[in-house]
């Protein structure tokens, strides 16, 4: 039996993505996410996908389905991923990632996938209680694992998905020999965490918030500077860095931070003395300003679906290549017959 590829890129091998559950991306995801998926490019090997398999836990519309995939991957490349260095690609156009979820699903006991908290949050707020969102770690687990990917970024609230996809590896690997490459999680430089505008103490998300919560990557000039301007702040009047007596203040200073440069120190120096209108008008410029050029490369992908489609299947070649070796050495591992050719 073959073992994980020693024919490994000069550089590691990173994977992740991001659902298209949303119209658009927000401002959290490009903060907190893209902006380091475009340094990592730096560094290493990078493959980055569209998780449509994953957005079918919640109830879908195909046509919306297939709109919110090709904006997801527009604004990954707008947001700066290149698709000559890395693979930009969709979940779904490689076939062999649910069926090494399966294999992974029949080494996986029941009381690990009832210890994941995100289905038990997911659930808790109204979200469908399927068997996919149930096993959604294992199906994430086989979109890692199938890559030989030697780094996973990862946040807090993913961080359990990882230690179960480095058991299941770990089991896998001592039950049919060496198998997978085992995953080390990826700790990006510190990012911005962008809270909600309409409640500063949650994080930002393209699923739970509110639409005037949220900056929405395609959001209009207007509609940015609309929300911004509604934000949340408190009954104070002073512009102070303070996450938990002034939770919408101190958000609305990182993003300034996080879009200009400027630093929060610099920005409360700046701000003393004045009101939270001239701190919501000053950061309504500042996204407005940043988002801008962003829109005008995801309008330009958009308004050319067919060299979109072109720039993913160039992605998705390069997925195969690595996902069909994996997926032969599984096989070959729970003893599949190789198919005749």
């Amino acid at each position: 039996m073959s073992t994980p590829s020693t024919d490994a890129p000069a550089r590691p091998r990173i994977l992740s993505g991001m659902q298209p559950t949303s119209d658009s991306l927000h401002l959290g995801n490009y903060l907190g996410a893209l902006v380091n998926w475009v340094s990592m490019q730096e560094d290493f090997d990078a493959y980055f996908f569209v998780a449509d398999l994953h957005a079918l836990t919640v109830p879908t519309d195909p046509e919306v389905v297939r709109r919110r995939t090709r904006v997801t991957a527009a604004q990954f490349i707008a947001g700066g991923v290149d698709p000559e260095r890395s693979a930009v690609f969709c979940q779904s156009h490689v076939g062999p990632h649910p069926e090494v979820a399966w294999i992974l699903a029949c080494q996986t006991a029941m009381g690990e996938m009832n210890r994941m908290t995100q289905f038990k949050d997911k659930t808790a707020k109204g979200q469908n209680a399927n068997v996919g969102l149930f096993t959604y770690p294992v199906l994430m687990a086989a979109d890692i694992l199938m890559y030989d990917a030697a780094f996973v970024p990862v946040g807090e609230d993913q961080r359990q998905h990882l230690e179960i996809t480095r058991d299941l590896a770990l089991r896998f690997n001592q039950r049919f020999g060496e198998t997978f490459r085992v995953p080390e999680p990826y700790i990006p430089k510190a990012s911005a965490k962008i809270m909600e505008l309409t409640d500063p103490t949650s994080k930002m998300s393209g699923t739970n918030s509110p639409d005037k919560g949220i900056l929405l990557l395609s959001d209009t000039e207007k509609q940015l500077r609309k929300k911004v301007m509604s934000a949340v702040t408190d009954t104070e009047a002073e512009v102070r860095f303070d996450p938990e007596a002034k939770p919408g203040v101190s958000n609305l200073l990182v993003v300034h931070s996080t879009l200009s440069g400027r630093s929060v120190e610099q920005l409360q120096a700046d701000f003393a003395g004045r009101g939270y209108g001239d701190l919501k008008k000053e950061v309504a410029d500042v996204v407005v300003e940043a988002v801008r050029p962003f829109q005008e490369r995801m309008a330009e992908l958009l308004d050319d679906p067919a060299e979109l489609d072109r720039i993913l299947a160039r992605g998705v070649e390069r997925a195969r290549v690595v996902a069909a070796a994996t997926t032969d050495r599984v096989r070959d591992a729970v003893g599949l017959l190789p198919a005749a050719r």
